[in-house]
């Protein structure tokens, strides 16, 4: 019986696979539409370890990275892929598997390495209630549980933690064609905690309702949960377009305020000639997202002096990947911009420029000189990178890029570094000590990335 390797992107779960089809079942989503191709998704074309009511997942993701500013702390300020400069870092171990068995359906992927405490820590809604929210979800990037309906091109009910791929990038950088993400999807949401509906009415369309927690939250900030929705179109194996679309209530205390934000993405593959050893794919893709938030002090896209400050959101990112030798080299080159007045989407600088509650004293902030994110307070910045990638099989990929990132406010880690004046926690801060913010960056990263 013949298997299909089903784009993880657009069915939404990392990983996914259409296990084989009986008589029952015939219809399978994308089916005969290549997908390993897009930024995003898996690139792989076949599954070396699948079976009828099980596949396994592994991924590891290891990274070496430095800044030329060389910040005493080693810490990377601003980044959810990078934690430590100078270091060999294990970002992420993930293991788990996908189950199947009469149409119902589980996934569980835990994760472990910097990102279980890089990605927690911008999810301040733990801080309502008990229980240490973060620290319960903290080793889960994937965990839920679902049902299968045979209509049309298939019904997927799940309910759990499972990725969002707002900003088109994935979680999992083995799939994406950058790593450091430009700010389009580095500030905008990595997992989704609630339930999801996957509607699949032809073999090219998918439409997917949420009702969740909220915006990257494993709890609620407020009474309403966020809503929201993803489109995806891939008519061919050259084209797919998509829209993930938001409405919820993300600011502690303040349940006034509303969130609505639009993500939207275009992907073509103009060029494809898979066993040339010169020039053998190049492909593009585009994402702008807008969004905005209104109510409770701020107002939308426009200053009020009734209302408050105007606090939206507006970025764009654009990347090119050119593929050499049979797929077995690639080049990417491309970047972004945002503008985000307020900062509400701002990824807060660590150690003792952070604004996150403190643990001990949820009241106070971590750090003792924080970062402002007041409405009103702007925040614009931009990016580009450049990287090449060697993939000597579908399963292992050697990466080198270059990073540029610019803000117009002091923002990623100067020489000085975050933390204290010779960069360690235990050092008490003399009362002329400040974090050390600059408005530029630029770095070196080497990555590991491995899939089976």
């Amino acid at each position: 019986m013949k298997q299909f390797l089903v784009s993880a992107a657009l069915l939404g779960i990392t990983g996914l696979h259409a296990v084989a089809q009986d008589a029952t079942q015939p219809k399978v989503p994308l089916d005969g539409i290549e997908t390993n191709w897009q930024n995003g998704n898996d690139r792989r074309d076949s599954v070396p370890f699948q079976t009828k009511y099980f596949t396994p997942i592994l991924m590891m993701d290891l990274n070496y990275t430095h800044s030329f500013n060389s910040p005493n702390d080693n810490t990377v300020v601003g980044s959810t892929a990078l934690a430590r400069n100078n270091e060999v870092e294990l970002s992420q171990l993930s293991l788990g598997g996908e189950f199947n068995y009469n149409n119902a359906r589980a996934k569980v992927l835990l994760q472990f390495g910097t990102r279980s405490v890089v990605v927690p820590r911008n999810d301040l809604s733990p801080y309502r209630g008990q229980y240490k929210l973060a620290d319960v979800y903290r080793y889960l990037s994937e965990a839920y549980v679902g049902y299968h309906i045979n209509k049309w091109y298939g019904i997927n009910i799940d309910a759990g933690l499972f990725m969002s791929y707002i900003g088109l990038n994935s979680y999992y950088q083995v799939e994406n064609w950058e790593y450091q993400a430009s700010y389009t999807s580095d500030n905008t949401p990595w997992f989704f905690n609630g339930v999801r509906i996957q509607i699949f009415p032809s073999k090219t369309l998918k439409i997917e309702p949420w009702i969740i927690n909220g915006w990257q939250s494993y709890g609620k900030f407020n009474s309403m949960p966020g809503f929201g929705a993803n489109i995806t179109w891939n008519p061919t194996s050259n084209f797919k377009i998509l829209t993930n679309d938001y409405y919820g209530t993300d600011a502690a205390g303040l349940p006034d305020r509303k969130r609505f934000h639009s993500d939207n993405s275009l992907m073509v593959r103009y060029y494809n000639r898979p066993k040339s050893k010169g020039i053998s794919k190049m492909a593009f893709s585009l994402t702008g997202d807008v969004g905005f938030e209104k109510g409770g002090g701020v107002n939308g896209f426009s200053a009020d002096s009734a209302k408050g400050p105007a606090q939206y959101f507006a970025s764009g990112m654009i990347y090119n990947r050119i593929w050499f030798y049979k797929n077995k080299f690639a080049w990417t080159v491309g970047g972004g911009i945002m503008n985000n007045p307020g900062r509400y989407l701002v990824l807060y600088p660590t150690g003792q420029a952070s604004p996150l509650p403190n643990p001990v004293d949820p009241t106070k902030t971590e750090g003792l000189y924080p970062f402002s994110a007041n409405p009103g307070d702007q925040f614009k910045a931009w990016d580009c990178s450049t990287n090449l990638d060697w993939m000597p099989n579908q399963s292992l990929l050697f990466r080198i890029e270059y990073v540029h990132r610019h803000a117009n406010v002091p923002y990623f880690a100067g020489p000085g570094g975050v933390t204290s004046p010779n960069g360690y926690t235990t050092t008490p801060l003399p009362a002329d000590w400040r974090p050390d913010l600059v408005k530029s960056e630029d770095r070196i990263v080497l990555a590991l990335l491995f899939r089976l």
